[in-house]
């Protein structure tokens, strides 16, 4: 049998065995699986991530960030890590058996602990993601959101995470091999994507197969992709829309349950290696393949080609043939795609970007037929309607005594005599009195305490209504992460309140700022306690000598601005 198509090893146990452990992992150590370490388990189960049996230990971990490979040398470009909290970690001894849950508590696999450390984190960004640069969303995970304590070893599969989604669509390696024993398949082409499908796909897709002289695998990854991407939910049913297009019995759709890193050249390598122990035997990799997009400087994180460049280094000891792909683009005379050094000179070139797309889908304009599909934009135009029907989040940050909730008031009753979307407030007090009112005025209870606010906008967003929050929110990395959350279901304003630290003592009503010079208040921001003020924000406004009702004004001329509420 072809070495693609035999069986991979998997890390599953028997049923009757798993029945077993399931009642003995009752009595151990449990940690709480986040989505991303959920996807990383799966696909360490299922032989998706061949060869590794486990978390990366500390020494393979060490030589994967430098070398990218393991320390006994087979590649492998990409730390897969179980990362966990101090507190967690101070209960695990090594050697010792901890059940690994899902989100709903459901033993999902046991794994012995044969090391425990605290990583460098500043090397792993710039050794893996190319710079400790924060724009990238994987660094800014690594630092703000990834436990502080590594721990690694071999894990003992139980069952595979539930999926209540697209059941029929998902297959494991195995299942991906069988089938194409089953039909026959020597030659099999992937395309990996995190993005609806459009014409410019299509096209590429079917020149890659025809250039391979093989069958065709859209692979889209429905794990985690990168924040703000089109939910996976939306994309899955673009693809089954788009199916009909591709011959019949050429082309397979598969969901792959992978936590993307958006690391540009080693996710290019990484992905390759995992669409190998799929039974594929070719592999398309685009211009700027995982690429995250603009740092901190305004440049691309990664070069448009590095990443097919260490593929193609590597695809002989890979055991998988690259297919490089240029950026594809419409010629208008010749009505059809073309790969962008392959246009005739002097013709008319036309191209949406992503950017303009998701412009034109905002705004409820044409996007035209030669560019997409009209069952995908029907798709689109359902999960994201004109921005002016959208719900939203405005987002006050400021030092306490700012103003920020009398401007918050001032702009719910501005909104609410317009009328349409229903408006709710989350002033700092109210929320401290109905949600939070168990949290102290910690570092990591405020962190919290903003989190609840940014977790109730997104709900609120998502269903279509306006949000106002109005916290101190002083730390830049829980403001972004709120952002995030919120971005996924609408837009999301940040307004800076920029009164100064002084005006905001003379106005102070409660006294707090005097008790917090007198050292009674422990903790308190802008005197004992950092204010990160927002570097970006999508409007500042000055309360010193301007009327609560001008810097109303001001938020909604931006919503105007921004489309969310009609001029």
């Amino acid at each position: 049998m072809a070495s693609n198509l035999a069986p991979i090893p998997e890390l599953y146990v028997s049923y009757e065995s798993a029945q077993k452990l399931k009642a003995e992992a009752g009595n151990l150590a449990s940690h709480d699986l986040t989505p991303r370490q959920i996807c990383d388990l799966e696909l360490l189960m299922n032989g998706g991530f061949n060869p590794l049996k486990g978390f990366l230990t500390e020494e393979d971990y060490d030589s994967v960030v430098e070398t990218m490979r393991t320390k006994d040398g087979a590649l492998w470009p990409m730390p897969v890590t179980l990362d966990v909290s101090e507190k967690f970690a101070d209960t695990v001894e090594l050697g010792q058996d901890i059940a690994l849950r899902d989100q709903e508590g459901v033993i999902l696999a046991t794994m012995t602990v044969t090391d425990k450390w605290v990583p460098n984190k500043s090397r792993e960004a710039e050794k893996v993601f190319g710079a400790d640069d924060l724009a990238h969303p994987a660094v800014n995970y690594l630092h703000n959101h990834a436990g502080a304590v590594y721990l690694g070893g071999p894990i003992t599969g139980i069952q595979q995470p539930v999926h209540y989604d697209f059941r029929a669509r998902r297959d494991t390696p195995n299942e991906l091999r069988a089938y194409f024993r089953k039909m026959g398949w020597r030659k099999i082409v992937a395309f990996q994507t995190r993005n609806p499908l459009h014409r410019a796909h299509q096209e590429l897709t079917f020149r890659a197969a025809k250039e391979a002289q093989a069958n065709l695998l859209i692979h889209p990854v429905v794990g985690m992709t990168k924040p703000g991407d089109v939910d996976h939910f939306t994309r899955v049913r673009c693809y089954e829309a788009v199916l009909d297009k591709y011959p019949s019995s050429t082309t397979h759709l598969s969901l792959l349950n992978l936590a993307m890193r958006m690391a540009g050249p080693r996710e290019a390598l990484w992905h390759a290696i995992i669409r190998k122990n799929h039974g594929l035997t070719h592999f398309i990799v685009g211009r700027d393949h995982a690429g995250p997009g603009k740092n901190s400087q305004g440049e691309d994180f990664y070069g448009p080609y590095d990443a097919q460049e260490l593929v193609r280094q590597h695809q002989e000891e890979v055991g998988i043939e690259m297919v490089d792909f240029k950026h594809m683009v419409y010629v208008q005379e010749k009505a059809q795609y073309y790969p962008i050094d392959e246009v005739p000179e002097g013709a008319t070139v036309l191209n949406i970007s992503g950017t303009e797309l998701r412009r034109r889908l905002a705004e409820g304009l044409e996007i035209p037929e030669w560019f997409s599909f009209p069952e995908v934009v029907k798709e689109l135009r359902r999960t994201k309607p004109p921005r002016a029907k959208q719900g939203f989040t405005v987002f006050f940050t400021g030092f306490s005594g700012s103003g920020k909730s009398t401007i918050a008031n001032a702009l719910m009753v501005k909104l609410m005599e317009m009328g349409g979307r229903p408006v709710t407030l989350l002033d700092g007090d109210i929320v401290r009195k109905n949600l939070s009112s168990e949290l102290g005025f910690s570092k990591e209870h405020r962190d919290l305490n903003i989190r609840r606010i940014g977790y109730v906008a997104s709900e609120i967003t998502k269903n279509g209504g306006i949000a106002i929050c109005a916290p101190i929110a002083p730390y830049a990395a829980t403001r972004r992460a709120v952002r995030e959350d919120v971005e996924n279901f609408g837009a999301f304003i940040e307004v800076h309140v920029a009164t100064s630290i002084e005006e905001c003592e003379k106005r102070d009503r409660k006294g707090l700022y005097k008790l917090a010079r007198e050292g009674k208040i422990k903790e308190f921001t802008g005197i004992s306690d950092p204010y990160d003020v927002p570097e970006n924000p999508e409007l500042r406004v000055e309360t010193e000598g301007t009327d609560v009702d001008n810097c109303a004004h001001q938020v909604i001329l931006k919503l105007e601005q921004m489309g969310l509420i009609a001029g």
